[in-house]
């Protein structure tokens, strides 16, 4: 009897995840400073930085990337930030707070995805899809919010 062969192994699924559309490209960008809470808060930058940032680091190998990690009280109301440093010099704060995941990653491309990301978005909506995979956005009323 032959031997089954086995699955695709765990570093197939890594290059699978980190080479997978859209490339997160990213245009006239120097650094990323992402800054959030260790835990219990600001899930949505934590998700982030666990699946999106490493596909961003992955296409953008000289991108200078700091993460921030600090411990936060429930009597604390600071928010995450996402700070972009561009090759010109200027900044820019990109407000995460209360978002999904997948919602920073596109706020994130549309300030610096240049001219492929523009082409994605026009093939995805032209497709009737969205620009990018994830869970419906939701206002705090609970209900499904309708994306541009």
């Amino acid at each position: 009897m032959p031997k089954p062969l086995p699955g695709p192994s765990r570093l197939s699924q890594i290059l699978k995840n980190l080479n997978r559309a859209p490339r997160p490209t990213l245009v006239g960008v120097r650094g990323i400073t992402l800054t959030l809470a260790r835990r219990n808060d600001h899930f949505g930058a934590r998700y982030f930085l666990k699946d999106d940032l490493p596909r961003i680091r992955y296409a953008n190998p000289k991108l200078d990337i700091q993460v921030n990690k600090f411990s936060k009280t429930k009597e604390e109301t600071w928010q995450p930030e996402l700070l972009l440093e561009f090759s010109d010099g200027r900044k820019q704060c990109l407000n995460i707070h209360n978002k999904w995941s997948s919602r920073i990653f596109q706020e994130l491309m549309d300030v610096a995805g240049g001219n492929s990301w523009t082409r994605w978005k026009t093939e995805r909506r032209e497709a009737g899809l969205p620009a990018v995979d994830g869970p419906p956005e939701k206002h705090a009323t609970g209900a499904a919010a309708v994306l541009p």
